[in-house]
C-alpha cells in the first residue's frame, strides 16, 4: 500500500494555534492520516496495475497480434491466388481467341 508522508505533529501544533484542545487535535489528526490512507488505498485498488494484471494484458496482446497477423496472411495468400488464377484465365482466353 502507499503510504503518504503526513507531519501529525506540526498538523496538531497548527491546530492548537487555532484553538482546538489536545484531544481534539490529535483526534482530528488521527482521523485525517485515516481519510488520506483509505483515500490512497482506494486509488490503488482501482488505478494501478498490478505485474500480473501487465503479464495477462501483454499475454492477449501477444494473442491479438499473432490472430491479426495470420488473417493478414490468408487474405494476402487467398488475394495471390485469385490473381493467378484470374491471370490464367486471361491468358487462356487470349491463346484460345489467336
Amino acid at each position: 500500500m502507499t503510504t503518504l508522508a503526513f507531519d501529525t505533529h506540526a498538523f496538531v501544533k497548527r491546530l492548537h494555534e487555532v484553538g482546538f484542545t489536545d484531544e481534539q487535535a490529535e483526534r482530528l489528526a488521527e482521523l485525517s492520516q485515516e481519510i488520506v490512507n483509505a483515500t490512497l488505498e482506494q486509488i490503488h485498488q482501482r488505478e494501478l496495475a498490478s505485474k500480473q494484471d501487465l503479464k495477462e494484458t501483454e499475454l492477449r496482446l501477444e494473442l491479438k497480434i499473432a490472430e491479426t497477423k495470420s488473417d493478414l496472411i490468408r487474405w494476402i495468400v487467398g488475394a495471390g491466388f485469385l490473381q493467378t488464377a484470374l491471370i490464367t484465365a486471361l491468358l487462356l482466353k487470349l491463346s484460345n481467341g489467336i
